[in-house]
């Protein structure tokens, strides 16, 4: 049984790493004939690397579900891994996706969804929120019967990336902190980018009868990190994985927001669900582990946070004047 993937969003962090992923890696390469990279920016440098790699990259030109169905009918894939762009528009992108995958035939339908949307107040948390709709738009269609589509939805909903931490990298290497708007109180458990392009290329890779692996076709699976951090223990486990001190600071939202303007390469909407997770963390409704379908999923342990700053420790390690040394 063939299988030709399309994974969207595939000029950004998510897609990207998925794509790759499955490009390279020999538990998934050979289960699959193709990879096709949906590109709003096909000339970024991403696209370009996964052309490199042997990925078709197709120009994403989001407007009309016609057409966007017969750019999905012509990439010829029977796997779609749906990955919300970072772009203000990103649910109209979306919903358009899902409906021109189901006029184009294609049966399995996997979404990277957000962990705590559905802990998510419309009013407060919009972007957050907005994830609880697009994945109603892909499970809707298991009902269907008069749609292929129907067979083989998977959500995956992802929790908080730990690489939007290395957005502080800056305070981190000037004076040994971490500064997030969390609260002192309550908890949250980052996941590796890494761990989520590894279930996410599991499911698209998958083959059963229907379309996906029967174990994850239909599955809603929950994936955060495997420990739960307040901020002293993620400044901690830092600590520990670079060998040097870093201490936490509780910073107000207005100044996250400030920090995240000036350091963050990402649009503004996404800056907004960085600010709502971090306003979610403070209302302590992330004070979970879901780490069962991982296990489940790869056979595996996700990456403790140590081990996370480990892997990026040349971004994050103080120089030895830290703010403690300055005092």
């Amino acid at each position: 049984m063939s299988r030709k993937v399309l994974v969207t969003a595939a000029d950004g962090h998510t897609g990207f790493l998925i794509a790759e992923l499955i490009l390279k890696h020999q538990d998934f390469a050979p289960k699959v004939d193709s990879v096709v990279g949906l590109a709003l920016d096909p000339k970024s440098e991403r696209a370009q690397e996964l052309k490199r790699l042997g990925a078709s990259i197709v120009h994403h030109v989001p407007g009309r579900v016609r057409h966007m169905a017969k750019t999905l009918q012509d990439s010829g894939c029977d796997a779609i891994c749906l990955v919300p762009p970072a772009h203000r528009d990103k649910f109209d992108i979306c919903a358009e996706l899902v409906a021109a995958a189901k006029k184009a035939g294609i049966t399995n339908v996997c979404l990277i969804s957000s962990a705590g949307c559905d802990y998510a107040d419309p009013k407060k948390q919009p972007r957050i929120r907005e994830f609880i709709d697009l994945e109603a738009l892909v499970l809707a269609a298991k009902g269907d019967a008069s749609t292929p589509t129907g067979g083989s939805p998977c959500v995956i909903r992802a929790g908080f990336y730990a690489e939007n931490l290395l957005l502080y990298a800056p305070q981190a290497k000037e004076e040994g902190v971490l500064p997030l708007p969390i609260g002192s109180n309550h908890k949250f458990a980052p996941v590796a980018l890494g761990d989520i392009a590894q279930v996410a290329a599991h499911v698209l890779t998958g083959k059963g009868k229907h379309g996906f692996d029967d174990r994850h076709r239909g599955q809603m699976m929950v994936v955060t990190g495997p420990m739960l951090c307040a901020g002293n223990e993620l400044a901690t486990a830092a600590s520990k994985a670079l060998g040097t001190e870093m201490e936490f600071e509780d910073i107000s939202e207005a100044e996250a927001k400030k920090v995240l303007k000036s350091q963050s390469e990402s649009d503004e909407s996404e800056q907004q669900y960085l600010l709502e997770y971090y306003s979610l963390v403070r209302e302590g409704k992330t004070n979970y582990i879901a780490t069962t379908a991982f296990h489940d999923v790869t056979g595996e342990h996700p990456t403790e946070p140590e081990e996370f700053f480990r892997m990026y420790q040349s971004d994050v390690r103080p120089s030895k004047r830290t703010k403690r040394n300055h005092q």
